[in-house]
């Protein structure tokens, strides 16, 4: 299974041709989609020619037009259907009476030219409606997870995201960078559940996250104000009867304030930990995890003793050069043929003391999707996001 985007855009791929035939069947950028029906055709046409009388295969000239609604449009199935008959009357008719076919076969062959032609019509309304849907999909996919233009927010960024549902193109994984006269402001989360609850969940996160990240000045209110949308969130499903149960989200928050911090080579990052497991701090030294943080998962902070306290933020030192890796459980907790977990951090600290360049955003990104793509012999049980940045500049990246 391929991924959904290419490294750092935040891109899908565009979507395939309207018409299976220009698609599969091209050559030098024309549709040769008619060729299988025409040698099936004039294959026929010459057996028939060359066989004996108490043989004969003419009647099989049925299958081209079949062919041709598989494989060419409406017109070109209308096409093939009229030139089978021609052919077979035509073919026929050269034989003595004592050995021709008949009326019989002629209904035959005018009858499969007619339901081909139908058929075709049918397809071409099929794969007309997929795209349609292929169309809506992508656009849900880029309304919730934004194309971020290079160097967004003083970082340099890469992102991977692969859906554990291949047609819907979209899950319940988001993430985001927001800058604003406070700092940038980064996120990355994983909505429980799958399906369309899943998205329309994880699209309330980041519609807050891109206006509080950009609005608030503290860190602290940022995380507030996305447990509370996720809170009105779940109320509002409930109250127009599409109750999910407890639906939440784990999450992890990360603000680059402004400027950088006299004691460290480098900056301070701060950090709210919403149940997520701690992302990774990966240079070309080595790899070390931020800290896990106190929060529970968005949604859930009535279960926490007094019933709403605030999730702690947490300040970490960050050096130049040094890449944040944030992933969801879809990297985590893939499993190989035995059951086994991908051992991120290990496999991650292996391929930088190989390469300190694997370290760079774009390079990292690439070494994990495929690393977790291979552990799970690219069979992913839930939706996959491998996000990384970096500090751009001239320290930074």
């Amino acid at each position: 299974m391929g991924p959904e985007d290419p490294v750092g855009t935040g891109e899908g791929p565009a979507l395939s041709s309207p018409a299976f035939s220009s698609s599969a069947f091209a050559f030098a950028g024309r549709g040769v989609g008619w060729v299988p029906p025409l040698v099936l055709l004039v294959g026929i046409a010459v057996l028939d020619w060359n066989t004996t009388g108490e043989f004969r295969i003419i009647s099989w000239i049925v299958l081209v037009p079949g062919i041709a609604a598989a494989l060419c449009g409406v017109a070109g199935t209308v096409a093939f259907a009229v030139l089978s008959l021609c052919t077979y009357v035509f073919v026929d008719g050269a034989w003595p009476h004592q050995y021709q076919t008949g009326l019989p076969d002629f209904i035959l062959v005018a009858l499969g030219g007619v339901l081909a032609v139908l058929a075709c019509a049918v397809r071409l309304r099929g794969e007309r409606r997929m795209l349609h849907m292929r169309d809506v999909a992508e656009t849900t996919r880029r309304t919730v997870l934004r194309p971020l233009p290079p160097g967004w927010g003083g970082l340099d960024h890469a992102a991977v995201y692969l859906a554990a549902d291949a047609v819907a193109r979209v899950g319940g994984d988001f993430y985001d960078i927001q800058p604003g006269p406070y700092g940038t402001r980064v996120l990355l989360g994983d909505v429980q559940g799958k399906g369309l609850g899943a998205v329309e969940a994880a699209a309330a996160m980041l519609g807050t996250f891109r206006e509080a990240g950009y609005h608030e000045p503290a860190l602290a209110t940022v995380a507030e104000r996305l447990e509370v949308r996720m809170l009105r969130h779940v109320r509002y499903r409930a109250a127009v009867g599409r109750d999910e149960g407890d639906r939440f989200a784990t999450a992890v928050l990360i603000g680059f304030p402004e400027g950088r911090d006299a004691d460290v080579s480098g900056r301070v990052v701060e950090v709210v930990n919403f149940g997520h497991e701690p992302s990774l701090i990966v240079s070309s030294d080595g790899v070390r995890s931020l800290p896990p943080g106190d929060g529970l998962p968005l949604g859930l902070s009535e279960l926490s003793p007094g019933g709403g306290g605030r999730p702690s933020v947490v300040r970490v030192p960050l050096a130049d050069r040094e890449t944040l890796l944030l992933v969801t459980d879809g990297v985590t907790e893939a499993r190989d043929s035995d059951g086994a977990f991908f051992p991120l951090r290990e496999r991650v600290a292996e391929a930088v003391a190989a390469d300190p360049r694997v370290a760079e955003p774009r390079r990292l990104v690439a070494f994990v999707r495929d690393g977790t793509l291979r552990h799970c012999g690219g069979r992913l049980g839930d939706d996959t996001t491998v996000f990384a940045v970096r500090v751009s500049g001239p320290g930074g990246g």
